[in-house]
């Protein structure tokens, strides 16, 4: 039998990782981990250093597994995701199947935490095994403890969206709206309709490349796209999130 653990890292860091998922990890035999290619490999490195630091054995190993190309043309968006997922299913079936045939533990670093928008625990779920979900620190709790605010205004709600999604949903009314995978950054067409919104934002949160910006939305999102294409540059890929508030 093979147990599959869905083990959300936070930002990576030792020192953002819960008990329970460094204990988890030290049953893992095999870590998959998406290779996206060479622009993208300090993710796998980031990954790779902090089993270095929290396993107390060396009896694990890393699979790097080509990630199947997505279709980004497509009008159908849920369809493309699902064909996207049902090829990563069967690519980490085959391997599975090729590396533990007597069975064993197989885990899945998720950064921030497995429950915001990430599709590891329905391709777990679709693998021969016993899934089991260890919660992990996500890029929200970090943005809000880097700018010392609270997510919500008192006694308002919270509206969790993406990028994708926000000009089609956005309204006042949401209250305080945080915005996921935006990789346009789509809120700068709100500045027209919304002129005093706010942002905080933050990119590779809880590492040593944090970067943040607060303010007037208007003021800001220059300066958030130069921090952007900077960190692109040195780095590879960005992951980042924001806040969006009326004052």
């Amino acid at each position: 039998m093979i147990e599959i653990l869905v083990i959300g890292i936070g930002s990576g860091s030792p020192v953002h990782l819960t008990e329970e998922a460094r204990l988890a990890m030290n049953q893992v035999d095999v870590f998959l981990v998406a290779d996206k290619g060479p622009s993208r490999s300090d993710l796998a490195t980031i990954r790779r250093e902090l089993c270095a630091a929290v396993i107390d054995h060396d009896r694990y190993r890393f699979v790097e597994v080509p990630d199947p190309a997505r279709d980004r043309t497509s009008d159908d968006y849920d369809g493309a995701v699902q064909d996207w997922h049902a090829a990563r299913v069967a690519t980490y079936a085959d391997i599975l199947a090729a590396d533990l045939p007597a069975g064993g533990t197989v885990g899945f670093l998720v950064w921030g935490d497995p429950a915001f928008y990430d599709s590891t625990i329905r391709i777990a779920a679709e693998l021969s095994g016993d899934v089991r979900v260890i919660p992990g620190i996500s890029s929200l709790q970090l943005l809000a403890a880097a700018h010392r605010i609270v997510l919500n205004q008192i006694g308002q709600p919270i509206h969790i969206t993406t990028g994708r999604r926000l000009l089609a949903e956005y309204t006042p009314d949401l209250g305080d709206v945080l915005v996921m995978l935006d990789g346009d950054l789509a809120c700068e067409d709100l500045v027209p309709l919304h002129p005093d919104l706010q942002i905080f934002w933050g990119a590779q949160l809880g590492l040593p490349a944090q970067a943040l910006a607060a303010g007037r939305l208007a003021e800001v999102i220059g300066d958030i796209r130069a921090t952007r294409e900077a960190l692109r540059g040195e780095h590879g890929w960005v992951l980042d999130t924001y806040l969006l508030r009326q004052p």
